[in-house]
């Protein structure tokens, strides 16, 4: 049996000598080459190892990278990274937000020592970890997103950009840090892992399962869950002790009369059609048909009428005045579903709002006014929810929001930052408050996200 030779070649593993037989590897037709995909590089190497005749690799040729920190992980970081290293340095860690995601990583490139790309899902976040990795290991970083195309040892990607990129610097990298890895579960983003080589893959995530069942696609990609600690495994002793209050607040006679007209347009359409509110798939149907059944599409538009009028309910407003009256000495971030309902509240209560509509700049310099203490409050929609370096606060109110329970995991992990204690909050306690409509589908949608 001849020696083959393993090469990269436009996304893929070329296999050049005798390949019959070799699993993972099939022919193309389009050349008549013996490939495999790029990402099942670690794979297709230990297979070989193990192959009479033995083979050539040439896919990676890379320069060591010396990288040192200073950071001294904690119990369940040290744990984290162990279960990882275990798992053949693949895999995920499913950590709450605030917990230091940054720094596991940030010790696994270390140990590796082999060039590194991390992929985010923002500019924002791109401009997080290029700051943060620049600063801990004193070498430039390059950057594939924000409107720079710069290749270096250590590189930032947003995924839009890791997806035009990937097939292009697949042979560049050792090791690729997926953050928020769930996005990888995007239709176009899964090209980013499976255009890569790199034997080494670590995603970060504070909520790994995605309702349409695609991260068993990442698991594929980049390994499954190695490790796993949940809000309350650490709070309390590494994040902020909580507690969370769910406040419900009855409708106006007003509010009743049109939530009671839109939902029962809503649900008497389901019950009239034979779908169920509680499947998925019959929820489809229901979309699917409002394009061409105009009672389907009525029934469509009242539930978001519905939706409308119990998630901004005028009493919301009113137990948020309280809320703020009584925390006037804590850092406040309040949470809404509606862009509408951010600029309502930041004109009533003179607090900075951040929407999608909230420019780059104007957005870094509310939230370095808040890091700084100038502004001890904000309002937003959303967009604080993941992919922004917010800082620290200990008091979380959402006026409204889904059932997802990967959003209100970030929201919760907004006020649970490792805390030492201060004047306001000795204990560093940190509390969330939830703000329900009474007897309305928010409070199925609340229990839905706990």
């Amino acid at each position: 049996m001849s020696a083959v030779t393993l090469s990269y070649e436009n996304g893929t593993l070329r296999v050049d000598g005798d390949a019959s037989g070799i699993p993972l590897v099939e022919e193309d037709p389009r050349s008549g080459v013996a490939r495999a995909p790029a990402y099942r590089y670690a794979a297709l190497r230990d297979l070989l190892s193990q192959r009479a005749g033995g083979f050539e690799d040439r896919v990676l040729d890379l320069p060591d990278l010396d990288l040192t920190t200073d950071y001294d992980l904690r119990a369940y970081q040290r744990d984290a990274l162990d279960a990882w290293r275990d798992a053949g340095k693949r895999g995920v860690l499913e950590l709450p937000t605030g917990s230091g995601k940054t720094v596991v990583a940030i010790a696994a490139m270390v140990e590796l020592g082999v060039p590194t790309l991390v992929v985010v899902p923002t500019v924002d976040l791109l401009d997080q970890w290029a700051r943060e990795l620049e600063a801990e290991f004193g070498v430039p970083v390059g950057r594939f997103g924000g409107g720079e195309q710069r290749a270096e040892a250590v590189t930032v990607s947003t995924y839009d950009s890791a997806y035009l990129k990937a097939e292009d610097v697949g042979d560049d990298f050792g090791f690729v840090v997926f953050d928020e890895v769930h996005h990888l579960g995007g239709e176009g983003y899964r090209d980013v892992a499976r255009l890569l080589a790199a034997p080494f893959r670590l995603g970060l995530t504070a909520t790994f399962e995605r309702p349409d069942g695609a991260h068993e696609v990442v698991e594929e990609l980049v390994g499954s869950v190695a490790y796993r600690a949940s809000v309350d495994d650490l709070a309390g002793e590494h994040l902020a002790a909580y507690d969370i209050k769910r406040v419900e607040v009855e409708l106006t006679d007003e509010e009743r009369e049109r939530y009671e007209e839109a939902q029962g347009t809503f649900v008497d359409y389901l019950r009239s059609s034979g779908l169920s509110l509680t499947s998925g798939s019959d929820y489809q149907k229901l979309v699917m048909r409002s394009g061409s059944d105009p009672r389907a599409r009525e029934a469509l538009l009242a539930k978001q009428r519905a939706r409308d009028v119990m998630m901004n309910a005028d009493r919301k407003v009113e137990e948020l005045a309280r809320i703020l009256d009584r925390h006037r000495g804590d850092r406040v971030i309040v949470f809404t579903a509606h862009t509408d309902l951010v600029y309502r509240l930041s004109e009533r209560f003179l607090l900075p709002a951040i929407t999608s509509e909230t420019g780059a700049k104007e957005r870094r310099e509310i939230l370095s006014r808040f890091r700084e203490g100038r502004y001890s409050r904000v309002v937003a929609a959303n967009v604080l929810d993941e992919g922004v370096d917010v800082p620290d606060a200990n008091v979380a109110v959402v006026l409204s929001g889904s059932g997802s329970e990967r959003e209100f995991t970030q929201r919760l992990g907004r006020v649970l930052r490792p805390k030492e204690g201060n004047s306001e909050s000795p204990t560093g306690r940190a509390l969330l408050y939830e703000l329900v409509s009474a007897e309305t589908a928010e409070e199925r949608v609340a229990d839905r996200r706990r």
